[in-house]
């Protein structure tokens, strides 16, 4: 492992000062590689899809590590996505002139070695490295056991292309070793890792608080809550909680708890609770007498990221017992408001506690790309440094220049 840092710590020195018309190139030439490539990848995430159900795993993981011809298009044209975005790096994001005439500006620049350790989803290594090479950073990757089919046919290629467009092969470095002291240890290489960020579940989040000695960033759960509030347009809601916890289900941004104000719930509950077809729904007792077909919800089920078709139900008697119920049980992801009163919008995304807030529309948006970031390294649920979808500006840290002609302090 420390012979792996030690290849990454070395390329990030020349990824520092790669030029944007050559990142770019080697992101053209990594998407096409996918393309050419995509049979073997393919192939690859066959055996690990195989290899995954013959040990009895859900079809909630197995539709995040599954990929196709369509995934693998979209993983490509993330790539072009990504170059085609302006380089941060060098951005002078402030400057000003002191009295004594010094010149002082904050500039961009590349973290140096980005470790991302990830679970499942094979897209993930794509994303990631794309993100990395366009920010001047090396991508360290730590893929799971159950996509390291995948993973080493995509970095393979990607490697391959950065290669031929002019940067260090180790501008991807994969780590092969999937075992749990292989995983501690990447945690803990002090010295090569600038920043590392986990995404996956609460034990692999776990992991990384118990273990991990180096600095981190922390893309957590994703309970997101859809808040229908007395004035919401009910056909515009309907539609938004069917999308927000429908339409993927097994990812961090779909919705997992409904919160409808009791104004409403009378005339609302039932109809969403038809268009929720097939969705298992248990919520307060509220909402129970609203709508029978709900079940009784734990104390914990308020609080869960289920990643599956299940979805909590709380009826608040007015938006300040809303949004304390958010705050309680959310966990800083996103949050909706359906909502026709702007103070009501206004008041939700002063006050809800969470990386991203949306008002009227899904939390399926929560998305980097959806946001004009690019693909996205991971959503941060936490607050230093970055918040929310992490795209290029979050992989870089700000330097300070200071520019003078001889200044001296007295």
């Amino acid at each position: 492992m420390t012979e792996l840092g030690q290849r990454a710590k070395a390329a990030a020195h020349l990824m520092a000062t790669a030029s944007t018309a050559v990142k770019n190139e080697a992101l053209r030439l990594g998407a096409e590689a996918l393309e050419a490539k995509a049979d073997a990848i393919l192939a690859a995430n066959a055996c690990d899809v195989d290899a995954a159900r013959g040990q009895g795993i859900s079809e909630t993981l197995i539709d995040r590590l599954s990929l196709d011809e369509k995934r693998l298009v979209a993983m490509a044209t993330g790539l072009r996505t990504v170059a085609a975005l302006p380089d941060p790096v060098g951005e002078v994001v402030a400057g000003d002139v002191r009295p004594n005439g010094l010149r002082v500006q904050q500039v961009r620049a590349p973290i140096g070695v980005v470790a991302i350790i990830y679970e499942s989803r094979p897209n993930v290594t794509s994303d990631a490295a794309g993100l990395c090479v366009k920010s001047g950073n090396v991508a360290f990757l730590r893929g799971s056991s159950m996509a390291l089919e995948s993973n080493m046919a995509i970095a393979a290629a990607l490697r391959e292309a950065f290669a031929k467009a002019g940067l260090p092969e180790d501008a991807l470095v994969l780590v092969e070793d999937i075992s749990h002291e292989a995983a501690a240890e990447f945690m803990q290489l002090e010295g090569y890792i600038d920043c590392l960020i986990p995404r996956g579940g609460k034990g692999l989040i776990q992991s990384v608080l118990e273990h991990a000695t180096v600095p981190y960033i922390i893309d957590g759960d994703g309970n997101c809550h859809i808040y229908v509030d007395s004035t919401a347009d009910l056909e515009m809601a309907e539609a938004i909680v069917v999308n927000a916890k429908t339409q993927r289900p097994s990812v961090c941004n779909a919705a997992e708890s409904l919160v409808v104000h009791a104004d409403i719930a009378d005339e609302f509950l039932p109809r969403v609770v038809a268009a929720l077809d097939g969705v298992e729904l248990v919520g307060d007792r509220a909402s129970q007498e609203i709508a029978p077909s709900i079940g009784a919800a734990t104390p914990e089920d308020f609080s869960k990221e289920f990643l599956d078709l299940k979805m909590s139900v709380c009826v608040p008697d007015c938006l300040s017992d809303a949004i304390a119920h958010i705050n309680k049980h959310g966990t800083g992801h996103s949050e909706a408001i359906i909502t026709s009163d702007y103070a009501a919008a206004e008041r939700f995304t002063q006050e809800v506690d969470a990386a991203v807030v949306f008002v009227n529309a899904s939390t399926r948006f929560s998305d980097g790309e959806e946001l004009g970031y690019g693909a996205e390294i991971g959503i941060s649920t936490q607050k230093l440094h970055a918040r929310g979808p992490m795209g290029l500006s979050h992989l870089t840290c700000i330097r300070t220049i200071v520019r003078g002609d001889g200044q001296v302090r007295g």
